[in-house]
């Protein structure tokens, strides 16, 4: 069989790699005028819409059974209901840039888990690059962590390690089911709608006013994009790109998604890029690339 490449599964890489790397930009500028959790219930809401038409126009909107709504709802509540919520209340109090580099530990915390777990084997060089990755927090906090005696910075950390907890265990969910589904929209359809539902009773909640005229008409642009972008098109390359090659293989868009994300963050919203936030973005990069890394052959057209 002769090796070529496979353009659609590259272009859905680079999709993912871009797209979830301007999201933090989105989620920050969205949550300028917007409450958190208004701000990811109305985003579900929208790319639930979207796909509704897609699953209708296509003729796929589908009941598949009780096992299937419940691993959706499962996946829903650990990836888009805690991370994606999560991270998007977490960013009222802490920089963007700050937020994806954290959020690119996911892949140590997933090995973590995986060995815990017994669905991956211990080895030397996954715990260095976990001792690595841990050491580029510690840069970050090198002058001591007089940040967290301000409440709402203390608060969005806080809130960023659940996320990243609901995304390690979603992560793990899928790993060790391994189920696989052709009909990626209409999962994703069950589980935007249900993540939507679930955020928009958190949002009434725990959203001291709902001022709706306050909203900003960029902070509702930035919503439309993130649901349209980050949602929609960036969870179906991810998703297209599982199906072609190994997780560990999609995890390497974690470098770039922390890369773009930091640059944006400067660029547009005048986020400060220390000379040790340098530093620990090396270091984390380089303990997830040691921690996941393995030798893989060349991608083959199926």
């Amino acid at each position: 069989m002769n090796k070529t490449i496979d353009f659609k599964l590259v272009a859905a890489l680079v999709a993912v790699a871009l797209i979830w790397g301007t999201t933090y930009l989105g989620i920050r500028i969205a949550v300028e005028t917007i409450p958190p959790w208004f701000v990811a219930a109305i985003r579900q809401s929208i790319a639930s819409l979207i796909l509704l038409v897609v699953l209708l126009r296509k003729g796929e909107l589908a009941w598949k059974g009780w096992a299937h709504l419940r691993r959706q709802v499962i996946l829903s509540s650990l990836m888009l209901v805690i991370a994606n919520g999560m991270t998007t209340v977490a960013e009222q109090s802490i920089p963007s840039g700050l937020t994806s580099l954290l959020n690119a530990l996911n892949p140590i915390f997933v090995f973590l888990g995986s060995v815990v777990i017994g669905i991956q084997k211990p080895t030397l060089k996954g715990f260095l690059g976990v001792i690595i990755g841990f050491l580029g927090v510690a840069f970050i906090f090198r002058d001591g962590f007089s940040a967290l005696l301000d409440p709402n910075y203390k608060m969005g950390i806080a809130f960023l390690c659940v996320a990243i907890t609901g995304w390690t265990l979603g992560t793990l969910y899928v790993k060790k089911n391994n189920h696989k589904s052709d009909q990626i929209f209409l999962d994703l359809f069950y589980q935007f709608v249900f993540s939507a539902l679930a955020q928009f009773v958190l949002a009434f909640i725990f959203s001291d006013q709902v001022n709706i005229q306050a909203w900003s008409g960029k902070s509702m642009m930035a919503v439309v994009y993130l649901a349209l972008f980050g949602s929609v098109i960036a969870f179906f390359c991810y998703h297209y790109a599982l199906k072609k090659v190994t997780a560990t293989e999609v995890s390497v868009l974690s470098y770039f998604n922390t890369i773009i994300a930091l640059f944006l963050g400067w660029l547009i919203l005048d986020e400060i890029i220390t000379f040790d936030i340098v530093i620990a973005t090396g270091l984390i990069i380089l303990g997830v690339f040691i921690t996941n890394y393995q030798k893989q052959k060349k991608i083959q057209r199926i």
